[in-house]
């Protein structure tokens, strides 16, 4: 099965009267070529002679969305002026780790949905789902040892390793109305950041570009994840379910302490502390507990600055691109930091 990627013109008129596409969509277009190819080797390292295994990986892959975590890497390794092909394995791989680590959280998180398909474990179960995203993770390992960079594999492999410590911070965050701001930013950082952050880098790392790029790439990387995940934590109390991919008030069904949470529940005065704890501790939630959830939100204005904070660390990303020369591959990924943030409007 192949990743679907929207290449389609977005909507504002560019001199000449065409509609050139939104921020995200520039880059897609940019790095099309590549991705293409990406694409094709996604698929061909999906083949197995087990035939669950790409019919499940399939459809995983193709309900995640835009690919960015690969459509990053391409892109960093073509500002860094690289000219050749390792970079559409290394990107197949980076997708590989993410594709695994979604089939995993949908079955720690019972979800039922993803950008509004069924998830894998609720098609096919939670024994199937875990053991092809262990499938997966291995296909990761050996593109990694194919490339043959033992800077390659330790920057992917170390960014696994974080990935599944955060997956684990998380459990000990999840309906733990004591997590604090810099608990789950934590948190954040290592289970969406850290991948972002790998996939920037690597892209540096082929280009053979000096440590100081490498690091300034990972910067943008991480920063950009955390600001993702923090719009998306805002997204999943005000998006339409269309937008959101998901039900719209899932994370606060399942007791999920995002940030949104965690400053409405320091800013609330006792009866609304009692109100969170009962909601998200003690899962006792009733009829009309999410609209009440919205409301004190609102009051507290917790959405906006979750919002805000996003913005902050758009902006810190923005900054780690400063070192690179003015150019349409520059422009392209500041551009994905505005996308990111305008999710939330």
């Amino acid at each position: 099965m192949g990743v679907v990627v929207s290449l389609e013109e977005g909507r504002d008129k560019d001199s000449q009267g065409a509609a050139p596409a939104n921020a995200l969509e520039v880059l897609l277009r940019l790095v099309a070529e590549d991705f293409a190819k990406v694409d094709t080797e996604i698929r061909t390292r999906m083949v197995s002679d087990v035939p669950l295994i790409p019919e499940l990986a399939g459809h995983i892959i193709a309900s995640g969305g835009k690919r960015l975590r690969p459509v990053l890497l391409i892109a960093a390794a073509r500002l860094c002026g690289y000219q050749g092909e390792r970079h559409i394995r290394l990107a197949a791989c980076v997708e590989f780790i993410h594709t695994a680590t979604l089939l995993h959280d949908d079955v720690v998180d019972e979800s039922a949905l993803r950008r509004g398909r069924a998830t894998a474990n609720i098609v096919w179960g939670n024994q199937a789902s875990v053991l092809v995203g262990d499938f997966l993770f291995s296909r990761s390992f050996q593109l990694m040892t194919q490339d043959g960079s033992i800077a390659v594999l330790g920057i992917l492999s170390e960014a696994s390793a974080i990935i599944a410590e955060g997956e684990v911070m998380q459990l000990t965050t999840a309906n733990n109305l004591a997590t604090t701001e810099d608990d789950y930013l934590q948190v954040i950082a290592a289970k969406t950041a850290a991948l972002f952050a790998a996939a920037t880098r690597v892209g540096a790392v082929v280009a053979g570009r000096p440590a100081e790029d490498e690091l300034a790439l990972a910067d943008y990387g991480r920063y950009l994840g955390i600001a993702f995940q923090l719009i998306d934590d805002a997204l999943d109390y005000q998006a339409d379910e269309e937008t959101l991919g998901k039900t719209v008030g899932d994370d606060f069904r399942e007791g999920k302490i995002t940030l949104p949470v965690v400053l409405a529940f320091a800013a609330a005065d006792e009866a609304e502390q009692a109100f969170w704890r009962r909601c998200m501790e003690a899962r006792d939630q009733k009829d009309g507990d999410l609209e009440t959830a919205l409301r004190l939100m609102r009051q507290h204005d917790t959405l906006d600055a979750t919002v805000d904070r996003a913005r902050h660390y758009g902006n810190m990303a923005r900054a780690a691109l400063s070192r690179f020369p003015d150019g349409e591959y520059r422009r392209a990924l500041e551009g994905v930091i505005d996308f990111c943030i305008e999710r939330a409007y």
